[in-house]
């Protein structure tokens, strides 16, 4: 389904405590050689390398994902994002012939749109931008916003859905210096997970990218249970901490749904005594979200800007699988929270020196 069109009630993680008034933004920083920016995917999904990270131990271990289900016992519940990544840039052209890139962000009503837009000249409200792959659509400009952002009314006989699967293309992250501008290219397969079913995310839930089928039925077969949540990742999980201090950072809101089947499950999980996996920072984000609103992951829908940062009292998940995280970025806090300051420092000097691949397309990290 798509982001809805009413805003609901905000979920922010708990008030700032003194130990999180001190923690730094520079204690989020790591020099990352550019080579080791993954820029594309390898050619089998669970391929990737695998850095295993147990807290209890305080160990580091090197594997692969094909040995993921080895970590797990039967009945341990692993929560998966179904967020479908939309085509969400675009290409148009002004009156004029101008060529404006942009990136959908969201509906904000029926035929109302939040874009981001560039291109050479100045753009100008009032202005009509006909898509370059469906000259009969366009956005009227309404409204300038911050960040690049406008506000745009969509003229179009067809629904945003329609239009972004006939003129879009896969929004690959700013970190990937490449475009993906073709529809038989390898980004539009493989920055989508395997399950992706609720259209709407911007960005993907890139530790879900690293499921094949085969894995999967290696999940199954070892009788570990899924369950899946909906995050539609936005464009701000990719916005750098620009504070000095964590406490004095906006966090971005994402729209999110833990459905009633998946809270069972997980309700049922702790009661045996197993184990509930958040695969990917989307999830924790979802079942901290709720468990932050009524004590548990409870079943809910809405929009969450929690703000997970070291200090942070986990109460729905006891194991992560992430890949590794952008310098100075909240989801690196959000692993620091999980593994700790320290362990996480050890884990990513060891992930460079040892020539781990990064973000999106890279490898990946398990945190027992």
């Amino acid at each position: 389904m798509w982001q809805p069109i009413n805003t609901v009630a905000v979920i922010r993680g708990g008030k700032s405590t003194q130990a999180d008034e001190m923690i730094q933004t520079e204690n989020l920083d790591y020099r990352l050689p550019e080579e080791l920016i993954a820029q594309h995917p390898l050619p089998e999904r669970d391929a990737s390398r695998l850095l295993v990270v147990d807290r209890a131990r305080n160990t580091l271990t090197d594997a692969t994902m094909t040995h993921l289900p080895e970590f797990f016992a039967p009945h341990d519940l692993m929560v998966l994002n179904d967020t479908r990544v939309v085509p969400a840039r675009i290409v148009t052209r002004r009156t004029t012939g101008g060529r404006i890139e942009g990136l959908f962000l969201r509906e904000t009503g029926v035929g109302m749109w939040e874009v981001m837009l560039q291109g050479k000249g100045r753009i100008k409200v009032g202005e009509r931008l006909h898509f370059e792959r469906a000259p009969d659509a366009s956005l009227e400009l309404l409204q300038k916003e911050a960040g690049g952002r406008w506000r745009a009314k969509l003229h179009a006989e067809v629904s945003t859905e329609a239009l972004l699967e006939r003129a879009g293309d896969t929004p690959l992250p700013p970190y990937i210096h490449r475009q993906s501008d073709a529809r038989d290219t390898q980004d539009w397969e493989r920055y989508q997970t395997l399950f992706a079913s609720s259209p709407g995310a911007v960005a993907a839930p890139t530790a879900s990218l690293h499921f094949s089928e085969k894995l999967l039925a290696d999940v199954r077969r070892r009788e570990i249970e899924t369950a899946f949540v909906t995050l539609h990742v936005g464009l701000g999980t990719f916005a750098p901490i620009k504070t000095e201090a964590l406490s004095e950072h906006v966090m971005h809101a994402e729209w999110y749904d833990l459905p009633a089947q998946t809270a069972a499950r997980i309700e049922s999980t702790r009661k045996i005594g197993r184990k509930v996996i958040a695969v990917g920072t989307t999830v924790v984000r979802v079942l901290e979200s709720r468990a932050a609103e009524t004590g548990h992951p409870s079943p809910g829908d809405g929009w969450t800007n929690i703000f997970i940062t070291p200090g942070f009292t986990f109460r729905a998940v006891d194991v992560l699988l992430t890949n590794f995280h952008l310098p100075k970025s909240t989801l690196l806090a959000l692993v620091m929270a999980f593994a700790g300051e320290d362990l996480t420092r050890r884990a990513y000097a060891y992930a460079i020196e040892s020539r781990y691949r990064f973000f999106s397309y890279g490898d990946a990290m398990l945190i027992l």
